[in-house]
């Protein structure tokens, strides 16, 4: 059996985007980003990160409106490789009657009926109904808190759930 997956999301789980803003949380390094122009990005990101993802034991993918521009901008930061992407273009922030996240649909048709983890600050009990209904792989909603971004109990729970699968 192949790995499982671990879509990441940047803003929440790698940038702790609702940290006081003057308060760059230990360990972080800022760095400004600009993707739409004139409009320049405030992002904190932890070099740790990127190591102790790969010492997870996944495969790693992108799940973020970032898409590629993840690779440019934050993979170098945290000490990744380019990873591939869940490509949300025409989904984008659109809203669903079901409460169901945008992102969801598309993770759950790329994840392709493997296991996978997903980190977000954005999930709802919408999300988990949804996976449980369309996807007969374990599967593992991880809510990561925007104001601390991922720690080490977020490592601890996802090394847990990839133990838990079928070697």
């Amino acid at each position: 059996m192949s790995r499982p997956l671990l879509f990441l999301d940047v803003d929440g789980p790698l940038n702790p985007y609702a940290a006081q803003p003057e308060r760059r949380p230990e360990g972080y390094t800022t760095i400004r980003v600009t993707l739409t122009p004139g409009r320049p990005l405030r992002v904190w990101l932890h070099p740790g990160h990127g190591r102790a993802l790969l010492d997870l034991g996944y495969d790693l993918c992108w799940a973020t409106t970032w898409m590629d521009a993840a690779n440019r901008h934050i993979a170098p930061v945290i000490g990744l490789p380019a990873l591939p992407y869940v490509d949300f273009t025409g989904a984008l922030f659109a809203t669903r009657p079901d409460g169901v996240h945008w992102k969801t649909e598309r993770i759950v048709t790329y994840a392709a009926g493997r296991p996978f983890a997903w980190v977000d600050d954005e999930q709802s009990p919408a999300d988990d109904t949804y996976v449980a209904a369309h996807h007969s792989a374990p599967a593992l909603l991880h809510h990561v808190d925007p104001r601390r971004g991922l720690l080490p109990p977020d490592f601890t729970t996802l090394e847990e759930f990839a133990a838990t699968l079928p070697a």
